[in-house]
């Protein structure tokens, strides 16, 4: 696939290139290796400047092609910047974090972040394929494995509230001791599922029109608000499992689904050593993360949530004031 390619651009940090780059770049014979900064703070409009003029000068055009080679963030940039340049050229996505393989690298998304908020600089952008070898897995800390089980847990919510529900709440349920401990066949087993599930959903709406690819949001309308409030101090997946809390204790408040199954879906995160509160909720003001999410990419003037309820997920705008408060309360931020 990239031999055939006159020049490679390979996207990645430093920690994960030291890993992987030598296996990456054996056989090609016109490659550039472009590293950026760790953390969220990296995805900016400022390293997708760096990014292009650096692919420039080594002389990509736009029949070649960039390979982003790292977790969510080497993905989100690196994509996004081959989004532009050259008005698009070819990226290949080889995640090698958790929460990439079953979420961030499949489905097109590719975004920046600015001090307005998470990902509100984007493209549609799918890339020519998404290779995901497990076995990289191993090499991940504690944090950031756990940061991947977020979106797995999302997954399995998702999948319950499908009519061909695939029974992930329960193989979670009956696996866990070996997710935990990272079995390899475990993880093959969940990176398929997950990214299976996803790979249906934006097959049927690709470019987010119809709201069926807006399901894939549960949870991130509090996740993305906690995320820009904190700073990033909370992983991706730590605010995605506190976001569904939160949204499974607004869905049973406002009365779209039974106490027994909000306490079903409560226990996924928790199950899997995810945080449930938000860290010094206290001190966080519920209005202050209300006036983020008012302009969460869902929105369209109020706010906007991703919710189950007797019919599935659904897009549901400006809920009860009073479900609003009990899942605040529920997740630990003052009112």
């Amino acid at each position: 696939m990239l031999s055939r390619r006159r020049r490679v651009a390979i996207v990645s940090q430093a920690a994960i290139a030291d890993l992987y780059l030598d296996s990456i770049r054996s056989g090609l014979a016109n490659s550039e290796v472009f590293l950026i900064g760790d953390g969220e703070e990296a995805k900016s409009l400022s390293t997708v400047e760096t990014l292009c003029r650096g692919f420039a000068e080594f002389g990509l055009l736009r029949g070649d092609v960039v390979v982003a080679l790292g977790g969510g963030v080497v993905g989100d940039t690196a994509g996004f910047a081959a989004s532009v340049y050259y008005r698009g050229v070819d990226v290949l996505q080889v995640p090698t974090s958790l929460l990439a393989q079953v979420d961030a690298a499949i489905g097109g998304k590719t975004a920046v972040n600015i001090p307005e908020g998470k990902n509100l600089i984007g493209a549609f952008h799918q890339p020519i394929a998404v290779v995901s070898d497990t076995d990289t897995l191993a090499s991940l800390s504690p944090r950031e494995y756990r940061s991947g089980l977020g979106e797995i847990a999302k997954y399995a919510l998702i999948s319950d509230n499908e009519s061909s529900g695939t029974g992930l709440i329960e193989l979670l349920d009956n696996s866990k001791d070996l997710v935990l401990a990272r079995d390899p066949a475990a993880l093959a087993d969940l990176v398929a599922m997950c990214s299976g599930i996803k790979a249906q959903v934006v097959a049927a709406d690709p470019f987010e029109r119809t709201g069926i690819r807006a399901t894939l949001n549960l949870g991130h309308t509090l996740a993305h608000a906690l995320e820009t409030r904190g700073g990033y101090e909370l992983t991706h997946g730590e605010a995605v499992s506190i976001g569904l809390i939160f949204a499974v204790e607004l869905a049973e408040a406002a009365g779209r689904i039974s106490s027994e199954t909000a306490k079903r879906y409560c226990s996924v995160p928790g199950s899997l050593g995810l945080p449930i509160q938000v860290p010094g909720g206290s001190e966080v003001k519920a209005e202050d993360l209300l006036a983020i999410m008012r302009r969460d990419k869902k929105a369209s003037g109020g706010l906007t949530f991703v919710l189950p309820g007797k019919d599935g997920l659904q897009l549901v705008e400006d809920p009860p004031t009073d479900a609003l408060a009990h899942a605040f309360r529920v997740v630990g931020v003052a009112g």
